[in-house]
């Protein structure tokens, strides 16, 4: 670890307390990293601090420990109710983790408390903790703690308890920002006193962050921390520099093979998994519990409430397993022990996939990540390394690769759930491809459909507009009739059952949310297209008859139009919409 480190917590220019020389003891932190002997001192002597620096560095604590020194060295002793220090990050895994590690540290000062505000939890449980046992250090999620400085009527004024605000600290705030918290950020910032210290932490620069430094620090000092060691052509490298950073080419239908193959060859490993979606951790992650055995396998993804925070604890405990999930868990998230970052999908933005491989060779330690490749993908390897200063090299073919997915059909053919997770697994990738920032990598027209549905292990394709009046011959579908495959839980294949007699005894198909050749977005424009038409016809076959209509309709929209904006009253809208037309024929027959 000598290498990556800026020498032993007594080289500060500025004297630590203590007791925080004790814990960082028992913690065997013996050696600063270059993020915390730049920004202790510059946090500690009450400048703003703005630090660009690369994931698995040491943010954490390059916070935690000016966090507790400001708050030592107040004039006036914090009361209770009083909010000495602010923490915003983006995730719930992310806060659970940074008021895990302050809790360590405050644990030798009593005088301070501290409260985790996250989503996954009742807010009123949150409030009636505030009110019960204070806080003087808060860590929150930006939606959770908006939503707190709105309770004043269930008893927390919180507005009135940040006014004693010392420091604030927006970690991964890149990440904020690019999860659409500027709006919440704005509302909580509008709350703060001006008078305070600000760290703004991230692993990337841009231009909305820019804008972010100027709105809410005051002269900050820059800091970009780059690793000791590395070449100077390789000076802004954004990946740790002893991560091994691999990529492997394979066809869509042999991607899953191999992964399985990976995974039982590194049984004894811990693993993250990133997929591109929900619906693909769901069905992949309940095929590789089946495939990968006598391996704990756990999921977690943005739509879980209120697991995640139990099954991100769990695996942080494990000393192998695997971890499959979106970018939910890409960010500043530090499992300890991560061997291997493996992205069976390639992220949709190239930033992401620094930030997930940043998730192993965190401080100092050594790590590798593989990213799966198909074919006419290869070309985002270059784009990796001139884009995100991030080099690959190749990885040799993963040996005893066995076909799995006849298994994963199995597993559809004898649950209907399965079945139905595969189908919205494939649907949401397709979805997510086209959406994808390197859309001139990552083309939809260049997706092979019958090849990606074999990878898939469809047992039939799904109906989608995507794959709508084309014809796939290289794709197979199963002889056996999908509708008649069963629910394993009783009751939900009972609610089927129930469903399908009572379409048949009113004799009705079932109502379709979308038209034929059209996603759901443009369907609205095709109807009022067909409206257009319509009138358009009318009017040219010139009808007297549909004329007087048309003027008439007019007639009362204007009405109708003038009633809502107050300009006439409800006696004046039914007086002239049953004579209005009348008299309009009297005034032109005149």
């Amino acid at each position: 670890m000598a290498n990556t480190t800026d020498g032993t917590w007594d080289r500060l220019p500025v004297k630590l307390n203590e007791k925080i020389l004790e814990t960082l003891d028992e913690l065997k932190f013996t050696h600063m990293t270059p993020v915390q002997s730049a920004c202790i001192p510059l946090f500690m002597s009450n400048k703003d601090v703005a630090a660009e620096a690369v994931t698995g560095s040491g943010k954490t604590l390059a916070f935690v420990i000016p966090i507790i020194e400001l708050l030592l060295n107040r004039e006036e002793k914090l009361k209770k109710m009083q909010v000495g220090a602010l923490v915003v990050t983006p995730t719930r895994e992310l806060a659970l983790q940074i008021s895990e590690v302050m809790e360590q540290f405050i644990q030798k000062f009593p005088q301070f408390t501290q409260i985790l505000l996250i989503g996954g939890s009742n807010p009123i449980e949150d409030v009636e903790k505030f009110k019960d046992q204070g806080a003087n250090i808060v860590i929150a999620t930006p939606g959770r703690l908006e939503d707190m400085f709105r309770r004043k009527s269930d008893g927390l004024d919180l507005a009135s308890s940040v006014k004693s605000l010392d420091v604030l600290v927006l970690d991964e705030a890149d990440r904020l920002l690019d999860m659409g918290f500027e709006a919440s950020l704005n509302t909580i910032l509008s709350y703060l006193p001006k008078q305070r210290r600000t760290g703004l932490f991230s692993a990337t620069q841009t231009q909305e962050l820019e804008k972010l430094v100027r709105a809410g620090l005051r002269n900050p000092v820059r800091i970009t921390v780059k690793e000791k060691g590395l070449a100077a052509t390789a000076a802004t490298q954004k990946t740790p520099s002893r991560l091994s950073n691999y990529y492997t080419i394979c066809r869509s239908e042999d991607k899953f093979n191999n992964l399985v193959a990976f995974l039982r060859q590194h049984k004894h490993e811990k693993h993250l998994v990133f997929f591109s979606t929900c619906a693909c951790v769901e069905y992949y992650g309940r095929a590789l519990e089946v495939l990968v055995k006598k391996v704990t396998v756990h999921c977690i993804h943005g739509k879980m409430k209120n697991k995640r925070n139990s099954i991100f604890a769990d695996f942080r405990t494990l000393k192998s397993g695997i971890l499959v999930c979106t970018d939910v868990m890409a960010r500043g998230i530090d499992i300890p022990d991560v061997n291997w970052v493996l992205q069976y999908d390639p992220p949709s933005s190239a930033s992401a996939f620094v930030h997930r491989c940043g998730r192993t060779a965190r401080i100092g330690n050594y790590g590798n990540a593989l990213v799966f490749l198909l074919p006419m993908e290869e070309s985002y390897v270059n784009f990796l390394s001139i884009n995100q200063k991030c080099p690959l090299q190749k990885m040799n073919p993963i040996s005893d690769v066995v076909d799995v997915l006849p298994k994963v059909k199995a597993m559809a053919v004898a649950d209907r759930a399965m079945f139905d997770r595969g189908m919205r697994a494939f649907v949401s990738y397709v979805q997510a491809y086209a959406k994808h920032e390197c859309s001139l990598i990552f083309r939809i027209k260049d997706l092979d459909f019958a090849s990606l549905a074999r990878g898939f292990a469809l047992l039939r394709l799904p109906k989608m507009p995507e794959l709508r009046g084309k014809t796939f011959p290289d794709f197979t579908e199963m002889t056996v009739d999908t509708d008649t495959i069963r629910y394993k839980d009783k009751n939900r294949e009972k609610q089927r059952q129930k469903m399908l007699a009572e379409q048949k005894d009113k004799m009705i198909l079932p109502k379709k949310n979308f038209q034929k050749n059209k996603a759901w977005s443009k369907q609205k424009t095709k109807k009022e297209r067909r409206k257009k038409k319509d009138a358009k016809r009318k009017h040219d076959e010139g009808s007297d008859v549909e004329d007087e209509d048309m003027k008439e309709l007019l007639n009362d929209t204007r009405l109708l139009k003038k009633l809502k904006k107050g300009q006439i009253s409800e006696e004046d809208f039914e007086t002239q919409l049953t004579s209005g037309p009348k008299s309009k024929h009297k005034t032109d027959e005149q």
